[in-house]
């Protein structure tokens, strides 16, 4: 089980090239790759991305591509020649939309980013890659490998959690046990008071009273706790990566501890699915963590 969250770092040299990659990663609901690298190779970030979704599938993780030449002597300054154009033109719009002269400086143009960039005569971006990717990959499994222990974090967290929710669903299940046979005696006690007149021996009235008793009965609602408790615990030990199944294990949790609350009708009970509720909600802003 893996963690949305981590962070890595990979360099990589070929021949006079040397890459530098950074990836960090923080929670989505789905995979979301975003790629900074220099705009000449942007031709490659489908392929970065390629690569970082064989090991990612939730989350959104954040690739930094740096490259540059080893020495560190040998770069030259590029200018965006298009872009250069386009400013000049600009320039000379406002120039006759205002009637007066707009004479810009150099120091006007440079204020515009990617007008000049650091580049070399080396710019093909398949050797590029040649020595991006394995800076990449390293990234990539160091990023990995702290999503895997912080995941094994998580795991003992919410084992723990889980276990502290099944013991909640036991008391409950103890306390609830003769629970409409309670509801009944309290049903009869309720009439004879009333002073109906009604005998208790009828058949109609056994059958509403057992009908309305048998409304706070919750055997299922903690039968069905228990398979999900089961699964829970299912998810946390399987190979795939369990956030979303975990999350919706969350929404049916959280649903028949308040169906029991509702049905039960008992303040000890109600008092109990309180704790549950609010453990299930530190279960739930954990799971949103897990890949």
């Amino acid at each position: 089980m893996q963690s949305m969250t981590g962070f890595g770092r990979g360099s990589a040299q070929a021949g006079e090239w040397l890459a530098n990659v950074e990836a960090g990663s923080v929670n989505r609901k789905q995979a979301e790759v975003v790629v900074q690298m220099s705009r000449e190779f942007s031709s490659l970030e489908t392929e970065v991305r390629k690569t970082v979704l064989d090991r990612i599938s939730r989350g959104r993780v954040n690739v930094s591509i740096s490259l540059e030449r080893a020495g560190g002597d040998s770069a030259v300054l590029k200018v965006d020649a298009s872009l250069a154009k386009a400013l000049h033109d600009a320039f000379r719009e406002i120039s006759i939309l205002t009637g007066e002269d707009v004479l810009p400086a150099a120091s006007d143009y440079l204020r515009h980013p990617g007008l000049i960039a650091t580049g070399s005569t080396e710019s093909d971006p398949q050797d590029a890659w040649r020595v991006i990717e394995p800076a990449l990959r390293d990234a990539v499994e160091a990023l990995v490998t702290m999503r895997s222990s912080e995941g094994a974090h998580l795991k003992a967290d919410l084992e723990a959690r889980i276990g502290t929710l099944a013991a909640f669903a036991a008391r409950i299940s103890t306390d609830a046990a003769d629970r409409p046979a309670r509801q009944r005696e309290l049903l009869l006690k309720r009439l004879r008071d009333a002073s109906l007149d009604l005998d208790p021996a009828d058949e109609r009235v056994v059958k509403e009273i057992a009908l309305f008793a048998d409304r706070c009965d919750v055997s299922e609602e903690l039968t069905r706790l228990d398979s999900h408790f089961a699964k829970f615990r299912e998810y946390l030990d399987g190979e795939e990566a369990p956030g979303r199944p975990l999350d919706f294990l969350c929404q049916e949790l959280f649903r028949e501890f308040n169906t029991i609350g509702s049905k039960a009708n008992d303040a000890g009970i109600a008092q109990t699915v309180v704790e549950a509720k609010t453990e299930l909600e530190k279960i739930r802003e954990q799971v949103q963590n897990v890949e």
